[in-house]
């Protein structure tokens, strides 16, 4: 059996985390290396590694994560705007391999992003 991601160690609350939102199929921390004055990360409860390792039947789960997202980013008064990035594979900038959203916001984003 492989060894639990940092992110499932935070989803089996294991160790801490700033969580801002939780429910039965996603939840959302604060980065402990925020990129912008809002940095909060999106990950589902179900252990998927990167973008690709995604099953048809996943797409309400990533839908509904979706809405958190746009729920989240209101809640945290970014009507000025955000970004949402997400990562694949470690080429791609994915250093966790569980798969996960980055919303940012709080400050103008530039183009390109990296």
């Amino acid at each position: 059996m492989s060894e639990k991601t940092i992110f499932k160690r935070i989803i089996d609350h294991e160790i801490p985390a700033d969580i801002v939102y939780e429910d039965d199929q996603c939840l959302a921390f604060k980065d402990i290396a925020p990129k912008a004055p809002t940095h909060v990360l999106i990950i589902p409860k179900k252990e998927i590694a990167t973008v690709d390792d995604l099953a048809d039947e996943d797409a309400a789960l990533i839908g509904h994560m979706w809405i958190v997202i746009r729920n989240l980013a209101r809640d945290l008064g970014l009507e000025e705007g955000y970004r949402v990035i997400v990562n694949c594979k470690e080429a791609g900038g994915q250093e966790v391999p569980h798969l996960h959203y980055h919303l940012l916001g709080g400050r103008k984003m530039t183009w390109p992003p990296g």
